[in-house]
């Protein structure tokens, strides 16, 4: 009875197709990277580090592709257009807002190529186990790469319309289309990597239930978001350049203020003093820089007076001791 039952549950349980290898071989030799493009040695790397997956089908052990054809013309095949059928009539893909729409057969076909060309990669990275590629092996590996890629594309864009669709309908109030719509995409990328097309399934009904878990995964983000941040992002309450410009004003200020203090001599500042400020600083010269005067050093403030250079820094640094007193009370923000 016991092994009745297990004999029944084994039927009953579906055989995995999925094929996984994770690669050991090397990357092959500086002189053959240098053949190739940046785009091509990225994507070699890449398939060198990471773990490669197919859906396998029976067919992939012959020498020919499934339908009985050869791997060049399995290459170049297209699957079917197929038709949408809109009530009593049908459209052809070219009025029906150029969308393409996949038919089962259209798309089994698609998938099969696309495992078998990811079947193919796992073929020579198995041929190539612990051990540097060569030319040979990295211009296979790269064209089945490619046109797994392709193929992937164009299964991609063929169910682009039902994850617009799908979030369309979703009712999340708070994420936004443009959001669903991209997490909704990544999904669909995820799901053709694992889509078993012998199952005989439709793609849409396996990748429903991935797009619409990856909506609420995005909504239950926003949630979350939203309780940390309650009000949305407004670019005029963005305030990185306050300081610099309270910065450019209390200069301004202080600018005005020194004028004034100059010109009324609420400092109290002696000749000597109002002497050696100006011959430093250039002191109500404002057009100094048009006509080329240039500020005096020390050591010329010091023969023009007779004194040494030490002697004029002193005279300076009392002269602007007084002047920042006067200013601190008169703008107490500025200290």
């Amino acid at each position: 009875m016991r092994r009745e039952l297990t004999k029944q549950n084994a039927e009953s349980k579906p055989v995995s197709n999925l094929r996984k290898v994770n690669p050991t071989a090397k990357m092959p030799t500086t002189a053959i990277l240098r053949r190739l493009s940046e785009s091509d040695r990225e994507l070699l790397q890449k398939r060198l580090s990471e773990p490669t997956e197919c859906q396998y089908h029976p067919s992939f052990r012959r020498s020919r592709m499934p339908g009985s054809e050869s791997e060049s013309a399995w290459e170049t095949k297209r699957p079917p257009r197929s038709v949408i059928a809109h009530g009593d009539n049908t459209l052809s893909l070219s009025r029906a807002n150029s969308r393409q729409v996949l038919s089962a057969e259209a798309e089994r076909t698609l998938f099969l190529r696309f495992n078998y060309c990811r079947h193919r990669v796992m073929r020579i990275l198995r041929k190539y186990r612990g051990r540097r590629l060569d030319a040979a092996g990295t211009r296979e590996l790269l064209r089945w790469e490619h046109l797994a890629q392709d193929t992937r594309a164009e299964i991609v864009r063929a169910n682009t319309s039902l994850v617009l669709a799908m979030a369309r309908r979703a009712r999340h109030t708070r994420v936004e289309l443009g959001e669903l719509v991209c997490e909704g995409n990544l999904a669909l990328v995820r799901c053709v990597d694992k889509f078993d097309a012998s199952r005989g399934f439709k793609f849409s009904t396996y990748a429903c239930r991935a797009i619409l878990a990856g909506f609420s995964r995005t909504a239950a983000k926003a949630t979350r978001l939203r309780a940390h941040f309650p009000t949305t992002y407004d670019p005029a309450m963005e305030r990185s350049d306050y300081l610099d410009r309270k910065r450019e004003r209390i200069e301004l200020e202080c600018v005005d203020e020194l004028k004034e203090i100059l010109f009324e001599n609420s400092a109290e500042l002696s000749a000597v003093e109002r002497r050696v400020l100006d011959a430093r600083f250039l002191l109500g010269r404002e057009s100094a820089s048009a006509t080329g005067t240039r500020r005096r050093t020390l050591d010329q403030v010091g023969t023009l007076l007779g004194v040494s250079k030490e002697r004029v820094r002193q005279i300076q640094n009392q002269a602007m001791g007084k002047l920042r007193a006067v200013l601190e009370q008169r703008l107490p923000v500025a200290s």
